[in-house]
């Protein structure tokens, strides 16, 4: 299981392919959407945090960067996490009322 920061958000897997990969190997966001096979609004989208990383996306860069997919899908989930946590939600949440759960045997 993994921690989630609680001074900051975690990383965005768009921060993360940008800052480890696609900078690191020279590589302009054309060409990387182009690799992939998705469009470079998707791919500048998923950048700069405006789109998340869905299934389909996680299999493509897993494919073409050699981390699996659920890398990728592992840290969209602990952004998501993260910011419900934040949410003016997450404290009505908080008031519900956890069962009993009753063991049968």
């Amino acid at each position: 299981m993994r921690k989630l920061p609680t001074h900051r958000p975690p990383t965005h897997p768009g921060e993360m392919l940008w800052e480890e990969f696609l900078k690191p190997l020279n590589i302009s966001q054309t060409e990387f959407a182009q690799r992939i096979g998705v469009s470079y609004p998707r791919l500048n989208e998923l950048i700069h945090r405006k789109r998340g990383v869905t299934p389909d996306t996680a299999l493509r860069l897993a494919q073409v960067l050699g981390m699996p997919a659920d890398f990728w899908l592992g840290l969209q989930q602990d952004w998501d996490l993260w910011h419900a946590m934040q949410s003016p939600e997450a404290k009505q949440i908080e008031q519900l009322e956890r069962m009993k759960l009753q063991r049968a045997g």
